[in-house]
């Protein structure tokens, strides 16, 4: 395949490789084995039996963390080019930022049913198209803020790079893999941790969903907690969530780990670090012979993929013209649309809804949008300074890692009933006291966003702050905040479209024959879901997208722009 390829010597295993290659193996044995148990025929209707014994366990989170595992690499590739896409065309950009925004404000778990059946319709009589349902709800929890974070990275890139990239002619292809995506690593990883964490939630709602009046249960931690919830089983819970800790510690030491110390390498700075991150699993792997062999295909793969890429033509003026007929016609398909659009709304709404409902829901919105605000605001409050002195530490990140990924993933819906006990014992005010609720799962977005972009300072920016003697606020002013802001924007606009959708299941709260409804959006889709009402559920999905994508515009995207101008490490 390349030079590289053939000039390797044969290896000779070491003690590391007879140790490390049975493991491999046996792995990929395991990861077979259950892929064939999850692929087992099935028709909808048939129970599949869910055993609460604690040796079911470690079978139901293999199943559960293959899917999250499968979900996380369709992520990182829709990732990938998603954000690329968005970042360098400046037409798909203004489409492609956008439709994320109405993307992560979806709330996917509503139409959880209807994706089921399409999934099982392309594989009739196998688990298989459910299986495909549960990984796609969980897709649609880790992608978006992945793909924000690579995004926000890739047009925060410095300024002297960019022209060093173009003073070596690098095509696009290079660029990407050399200075962009290096860069945008530090970031990318916490934020992919924070996706896996934050998949847990999804995981655990949709193993156990119900589709066309059956219930359907895929063998998993989620499903073990809805049967241990109906069984009314406190000790199969505790045995569920022990396990999910046990689970997160495993792919913490033995996945992100090893990746959080490789990935150091790509952090931007001119003087070395003392107190870099370590992985005794990396160390073990790069002492290994043949394992290391391994690394030579990827590197041909890229030496090949190079010589095929075409090189890179300034074509300045003839690009400048294109730019100038491309937004002519961008602009004018823009406005026709929008007319298009405003004048079948004003013949829709008041037809199918009436204008009083269409204000009222509008209204409820704008009280959901303001908890929503809040709630990202105090989130700031708390995380920001955490975050920075979290990942201004290394070996501090690294021992709070596992913590932080343990309380994102845990799933806050098995605390509202706790909530609805405390507010109705001592008749709290519901539309306060439930609030809570919809940040709960979704501030830790912050918390990882702003360690990664804390942990991303280059170490000799903070040896010339304190040679210049800057100390408390105004080290903070100048470089602490500066140097975290996009990261914060990247978790807060995650944080926030996650709320929105939380505020759907945390707004109307249950405990036995205890139901609490608080006055938002969130509530009017859950009860509009609760009672089949589809118009009404689309309406609601409508204003919230339609808020979601203006918060997002009008605030978040502008403080963007604000980054990429101002706020970068150039």
């Amino acid at each position: 395949m390349s030079q590289a390829l053939r000039r390797l010597p044969l290896p000779v295993p070491n003690r590391r490789d007879l140790v490390a290659l049975p493991l491999v193996l046996a792995l990929f044995f395991i990861v077979s084995h259950a892929g064939r148990q999850m692929a087992v025929p099935y028709q909808l209707g048939q129970s599949l039996p869910i055993s609460l014994s604690p040796w079911a366990l470690p079978a139901d989170g293999l199943y559960t963390v293959l899917r999250m595992l499968a979900a996380l690499v369709i992520s990182l590739v829709f990732t990938l080019s998603y954000a690329w896409l968005a970042a360098h065309n400046r037409y798909a950009e203004r489409v492609l930022v956008p439709v994320l925004d109405v993307l992560q404000s979806v709330p996917i778990l509503g139409y959880l049913s209807i994706t089921v059946t399409g999934f099982m319709a392309l594989f009739p009589g196998s688990l298989v198209g459910v299986q495909l349902a549960v990984i796609f709800a969980v897709f649609t929890s880790q992608a978006w803020n992945m793909t924000f974070s690579l995004y926000q990275s890739l047009k925060t890139v410095p300024r002297d790079l960019q022209e060093a990239a173009t003073l070596y002619r690098l095509n696009a292809w290079q660029r990407f893999w050399k200075l962009e995506l290096p860069f945008a690593m530090p970031g990318l990883l916490w934020n992919t941790m924070m996706s896996m964490s934050g998949g847990w939630f999804f995981v655990v709602a949709s193993e156990a969903i119900t589709v066309s009046g059956h219930e359907v249960k895929v063998p998993g931690i989620g499903s073990y907690i809805a049967q241990a919830i109906a069984s009314r089983d406190l000790g199969a819970i505790g045995l569920a969530i022990g396990a999910m800790i046990v689970i997160i510690v495993l792919y913490d030491t033995l996945l992100f780990r090893p990746i959080v110390a490789w990935a150091d390498k790509f952090k931007l700075e001119m003087t070395a670090s003392g107190d870099a991150p370590r992985s005794w699993v990396l160390d073990f792997l790069r002492r290994t012979r043949l394992l290391r062999q391994f690394a030579a295909l990827p590197q041909g793969l890229w030496q090949l993929s190079v010589r095929l890429m075409p090189r890179v033509q300034n074509r300045p003026a003839a690009q400048a013209r294109s730019w100038r007929r491309g937004d002519t016609l961008f602009y004018a398909a823009v406005v026709v649309f929008a007319i298009w659009a405003v004048v079948r709304l004003g013949e829709v709404l008041p037809r199918d809804f009436g204008w009083p409902l269409v204000g009222h829901v509008l209204w409820l919105g704008l009280l959901t949008g303001f908890k929503v605000f809040v709630l990202v605001g105090l989130s700031a409050l708390i995380w920001v300074p955490v975050g920075v002195w979290v990942g201004l530490r290394p070996r501090l990140a690294a021992a709070v890692q596992p913590l932080a990924q343990f309380l994102a993933a845990f799933p806050a819906n098995l605390l509202f009933p706790l909530f609805v006990v405390i507010i109705v014992h001592w008749h709290l005010n519901v539309d306060v006291w439930t609030a809570p609720l919809m940040i709960l799962g979704s501030m830790w977005y912050v918390l990882f966003s702003v360690v990664g972009a804390a942990s991303a300072i280059p170490n000799d920016m903070r040896e010339a702050a304190q040679n210049l003697g800057l100390r408390g606020w105004l080290l903070w002013k100048r470089l602490y905040l500066p140097g975290v802001f996009p990261g914060f924007i990247t978790g807060a606009i995650t944080a926030s479209g996650g709320a929105w959708n939380a505020s759907i299941v945390a707004e109307v709260v249950s405990w036995g024959d205890k139901t609490l409804v608080a006055t938002g959006l969130g509530s009017f889709i859950s009860e509009a879901t609760a009672q089949g009402r589809g118009a009404d559920i689309a309406l609601g999905v409508g204003v919230m997208s339609l808020y979601v994508i203006l918060v997002n515009r009008l605030i978040w995207h502008r403080l963007y722009q604000l980054a990429a101008r101002r706020v970068r490490l150039d």
